[in-house]
């Protein structure tokens, strides 16, 4: 069912007694990008939530077409060749064919941005994460790709610059993509993406009995937590050096990892430091237990050398724990003062930071309480409700 949420009367772009009709485009179920339908999942329920009828709002997310892994075939370049098909042929004929039924086509992640050049590009909004997908032509001697993927890389940044708004999730991205001169400073907006509701300091019983059964005998112990993909620049490998440095001086300790499984670098880093029995791995985990293992960790750690927003960080700081993360300005931007930061890749600053937060989870800590409170004050303002609201004024500027 369309989710709805209200238009003042005479907002720009509107018509009194007109309907807006908004289709968010997201991704296909087997592409699995959780930033694309979390944003997209977050502004229906937030819609729903104002309980108005001016404006509806549709996911579009067609079916995968499997021309090459039909019949069950699983090679994974076949997999890549149809995700290609899909996302530059049938994709944009498909939304071709919507075109007349929108009035606004929100793109909610710039990965996508190629899909503008299918719809109306004066109608259309992309939000945009962060501006590594860029990397490739903005800094290539550090980020080298084939032919093909920068040729990509361009339509979609061809796409970016001919969306009417280009959504920004955080002011870094804002500012990142003026500083590489990507698109224009008429077309940016700052939109932060909003936190699930299900994160959340109170206790789950439910959820928390699963979390538990997940992490089996391991919940007994202290828990430090990543949330996140593996990529390179989540920089795992500071990750497992610093918990390696923590284990030695308190045994008890346990990393959880929630994501994408290790990479086979990072499962030999792994092994080279003997933590094959100290860290427990869990992917794709549902929202409410993900929240449970949140409030069951004692500190969550962050160590990127680069994000766009830095959700796992807000998602913490809602469930009430401690956040350690890097000393990046996107993350003291989401941050503040209730998360607790380090220099990119200071193993011995980490780890005597970790250290110390362990000692002070041990003891009644006013500053942890405080921490906690302005963590979950600081979270609470990234709700669904008020990001759908801030995208309605977005919407509102566009002519249909």
């Amino acid at each position: 069912m369309p989710a709805s949420l209200s238009i003042s009367q005479g907002a720009a772009g509107s018509r009194p007694g007109h309907r807006l009709r908004v289709a968010v485009v997201c991704d296909y179920p087997e592409e699995r990008w959780p930033s694309m339908d979390l944003v997209a999942e977050l502004l229906i329920k937030g819609c729903r939530q104002t309980r108005s009828s001016l404006v509806s709002v549709t996911r579009i997310r067609p079916r995968f077409k499997h021309w090459l892994t039909a019949g069950g075939t699983l090679h994974p370049q076949a997999f890549k060749a149809d995700r290609l098909l899909n996302r530059l042929c049938y994709y944009p004929m498909y939304l071709r064919t919507l075109r007349q039924r929108f009035d606004v086509f929100h793109i909610v992640d710039h990965s996508y941005a190629h899909l503008v050049s299918a719809l109306q590009p004066a109608r259309t909004v992309v939000t945009c994460h962060d501006v590594d997908t860029f990397r490739c032509i903005l800094k290539p001697r550090l980020e080298s790709r084939s032919f093909l993927f920068r040729a990509m890389t361009l339509l979609t940044l061809r796409g970016l610059r001919c969306a009417r708004t280009v959504v920004c999730d955080s002011r870094w991205t804002h500012s990142e993509l003026l500083r590489h001169r990507l698109v224009q400073s008429e077309q940016l907006k700052v939109v932060p993406v909003p936190v699930a509701p299900e994160f959340r300091p109170g206790a789950d019983p439910t959820a928390d009995q699963r979390a538990d059964s997940l992490l089996g005998g391991t919940v007994a112990h202290p828990l430090l937590l990543h949330v996140g993909s593996t990529i390179p620049r989540k920089r795992i490998d500071i990750l497992l050096k610093v918990f390696a440095r923590v284990h030695r001086g308190s045994p008890e300790v346990r990393l959880v990892r929630v994501g994408a499984p290790f990479s086979r670098q990072q499962m030999a880093l792994l092994r080279s430091l003997s933590l094959q029995n100290a860290v427990v791995e869990l992917t794709e985990l549902p929202r409410r237990v993900l929240a449970a293992v949140y409030r069951k960790s004692r500190l969550v750690l962050l160590p990127s050398e680069r994000e766009g927003f830095g959700l796992p960080l807000a998602e913490a700081l809602a469930c009430g724990t401690p956040v350690l993360a890097s000393d990046l300005p996107v993350l003291r931007e989401i941050g503040g003062d209730a998360a607790e930061y380090c220099a990119v890749g200071d193993i011995d600053e980490w780890t005597g930071r970790v250290e110390s937060a362990l000692a002070h989870c041990d003891a009644d800590s006013t500053d942890r309480s405080t921490r906690r409170r302005q963590g979950i004050e600081r979270a609470s303002h990234l709700d669904c409700s008020s990001y759908a609201e801030k995208m309605l004024s977005v919407y509102t500027t566009l002519p249909n």
